[in-house]
């Protein structure tokens, strides 16, 4: 399997993991961000607008939750290109490195997307916000995990 293809797979594997977390979650009563809400947050920005007071208060867009869904996706597997930095990491996939770079895109969200849509830095504005923050970084220690997975996957 070729470098492109093995990063492909890995972040699709890590992705379909965090949803997997995502819908157990759901099961016990705790929600999880909408996608919808990322398509409609990305869906705004060619009109200039980067940042709302409350994304779920926006005007809708059309094929907002399709877009939402493939920047999802697509995240993941850029994600996982973060791991061709570690020398062979893909031929012998270790936990230590999918970890580490699962953990760390946790960034993301708190410092870029909470805040544009409206939470605050790391959830700040959220109704809970410590609960917010902690699930995120749940979910991206859960990501980290499917990178692993996923890597074992492809260099079996």
């Amino acid at each position: 399997m070729n470098t492109l293809a093995q990063v492909l797979a890995v972040g699709v594997s890590a992705t379909l993991l965090m949803d997997g977390w995502a819908l157990l979650l759901r099961r016990f009563g705790i929600a999880s961000l909408s996608y919808c809400l990322i398509g409609r947050w990305l869906a705004h920005m060619p009109t200039g607008t980067f940042t709302h007071a409350h994304i779920g208060k926006a005007a809708p867009r059309r094929h907002e939750c399709a877009l939402g869904w493939l920047a999802h996706y697509a995240t993941g597997m850029a994600f996982a290109a973060l791991l061709l930095a570690v020398d062979d990491w893909f031929a012998r996939p270790q936990p230590g490195p999918a970890l580490l770079v699962g953990i760390a895109t946790v960034l993301i969200p708190y410092l870029l997307m909470q805040p544009a849509l409206g939470l605050g830095i790391a959830a700040s504005r959220a109704p809970a916000p410590w609960a917010a923050r902690l699930k995120s970084l749940a979910t991206h220690t859960v990501f980290g995990t499917g990178l692993y997975l996923g890597g074992l996957l492809v260099a079996g």
